[in-house]
C-alpha cells in the first residue's frame, strides 16, 4: 500500500490537533505525544496552537493545579510536557537509560571538579529527599539555603573558550530527576515564560519492561506520526536500530511505501483519513510536528531549512498552510508579531494565516518570547 504526500499532511493536520482544534491540554499534548519542554514557552504556545480557547490559564492549570502534564526528561535527553498516564512509559523507555549514562557523567564531573566521591553524591541526594519530603517542594535555591553541599561550584571546560563554573545542584537534581526520584512539579515565580523549576519528591509509578515501554510508545508515536520510516523512529526516540525494530515488530506494524522508502503504520491504521478544509498554524520554536521526523521533505521544502533551523537542528517559529511550512514568524522587541512566506501560497492562505496571527497577538497580550535556540529568520524579523 503506498501513502502519498498528500494523505500524510491529512493525517497530520487530524492528530495533532492544528485542523481540528480541542478543549483539552492533555488532549493536544497527547496528539503529538508530548510536547516539548525544554524551552518552557514552548509548552503554552504548542498546546494553544492547538486549543479552541487558547491561553497560559490552561495550561498551567494542567501543569500545576490538574497535573494532567508532567515535565520530565525522556527521549534523546530532552525535556517533555508528558500526559500523566505515560509518564511510566517515557520513563521505563528512554529516561533510565538516559541517566544511567548521566550518572557516570556526574561521578567524573564532581570527582575531577571537587574531590567529591559517589558516597559524597548518595548523602546529598538522600538530604534533598528527607527536605522535600518535609517541605513539599521548593526551588533549588531553596534547598541549597538548606543543604549547603548543593551551592558546590565546579569549573567545566577549563582554559577553553567555553570555560564556566556550573553548580552542584544544577546537576544532580536534574538527575535525580531522570532516575524517577524528584519532579517538576510547582508553579515557578513569575510569568507562565519562567524558566525556573519547582521540585518535589516524584510519585511511585507502574513497573513496566523496557520492552514493554519501548513498545507502547512506538505504539503512540505511529498513531501520532504514522506513516513513519525506521530513521524517524530512531530520531525521535534515540534508541538503537534494534530497539526500533524490536518495538515495531512487537505491535505488529505495518509496512506501506512511501516518496522516502518503506514505512511503518499501525494494522488498523491503513484506510485514508479524510482531508481537512485548508488551514494555517503559527507553531513555536522546537514544536513537536516539525520535529516529529527525521525525514521532512514531505512538510518542509529543502530550501527553507537554512533559514528555520539553527546549526544544532532545532527548528524556530513556523508559519503553516495545509500541512505544509510555509514561512517563519517572529516577535519583535515590543511584543509585534511578524511574519515571513517562503512559499507563494495565495490570498486565502494569507488571510488565514493573518488571522493566526491576531489570535496568537491577542493572547499573548503583549508577552515576549524569545527561543532559546534562535534561527536565523527568527533573529532577522525580531530586529
Amino acid at each position: 500500500m503506498r501513502i502519498s504526500v498528500a494523505q500524510r499532511r491529512a493525517r497530520l493536520g487530524v492528530r495533532h490537533r492544528l485542523a481540528r482544534r480541542t478543549a483539552s491540554v492533555a488532549e493536544a499534548a497527547a496528539s503529538v505525544v508530548a510536547l516539548h519542554g525544554t524551552d518552557p514557552a514552548t509548552v503554552f504556545l504548542s498546546a494553544g496552537a492547538r486549543l479552541e480557547s487558547p491561553g497560559p490559564e490552561p495550561v498551567e492549570r494542567a501543569l500545576y493545579e490538574d497535573r494532567t502534564l508532567v515535565r520530565m526528561t525522556g527521549m534523546r535527553r530532552t525535556v517533555f510536557a508528558v500526559p500523566v498516564e505515560l509518564v511510566p512509559v517515557v520513563h521505563h523507555s528512554s529516561a533510565l537509560a538516559v541517566a544511567k549514562q548521566e550518572r557516570k557523567k556526574l561521578l567524573r564531573f564532581l570527582a575531577e571538579g571537587g574531590g567529591w566521591d559517589e558516597a559524597w553524591v548518595g548523602e546529598v541526594e538522600a538530604s534533598v529527599l528527607r527536605l522535600l519530603a518535609e517541605s513539599g517542594e521548593a526551588t533549588a535555591a531553596e534547598l541549597g539555603a538548606l543543604e549547603p553541599r548543593l551551592r558546590q561550584q565546579v569549573r567545566v571546560a577549563v582554559g577553553k573558550p567555553y570555560e564556566a563554573t556550573q553548580g552542584v545542584s544544577t546537576r544532580l537534581l536534574g538527575l535525580m530527576a531522570m532516575e524517577g526520584r524528584l519532579v517538576r512539579r510547582g508553579r515557578p515565580s513569575g510569568t507562565w515564560i519562567s524558566g525556573q523549576v519547582r521540585w518535589g519528591v516524584a510519585p511511585e509509578m507502574a513497573e513496566l519492561t523496557v520492552q514493554e515501554a519501548q513498545a507502547e510508545l512506538v505504539r503512540r508515536w505511529l498513531a501520532a506520526f504514522g506513516p513513519g520510516t525506521e530513521g524517524d523512529v530512531k530520531w525521535w526516540t534515540g534508541w538503537t536500530l534494534g530497539d526500533v525494530r524490536r518495538a515495531l515488530g512487537s505491535i505488529g506494524a505495518v509496512t506501506v511505501e512511501l516518496d522516502e522508502g518503506v514505512g511503518y503504520v499501525l494494522p488498523d491504521d491503513l484506510d485514508p483519513v479524510p482531508a481537512p478544509p485548508p488551514w494555517a498554524a503559527l507553531l513555536p520554536a522546537l514544536d513537536p510536528t516539525p520535529m516529529g521526523w527525521q525525514g521532512r521533505d514531505w512538510y518542509l521544502p529543502q530550501a527553507h531549512r537554512s533559514e528555520l533551523f539553527d546549526r544544532s537542528g532545532n527548528v524556530g517559529p513556523t508559519v503553516w498552510w495545509d500541512g505544509e511550512v510555509v514561512g517563519g514568524w517572529a516577535q519583535r522587541g515590543d511584543g509585534e508579531i511578524v511574519w515571513r512566506l517562503l512559499s507563494d501560497v495565495g490570498a486565502d492562505a494569507r488571510s488565514s494565516i493573518e488571522t493566526e496571527v491576531m489570535g496568537l497577538a491577542s493572547w499573548l497580550a503583549g508577552v515576549k518570547v524569545t527561543p532559546r535556540f534562535r534561527t536565523p529568520l527568527e533573529r532577522e524579523l525580531s530586529a
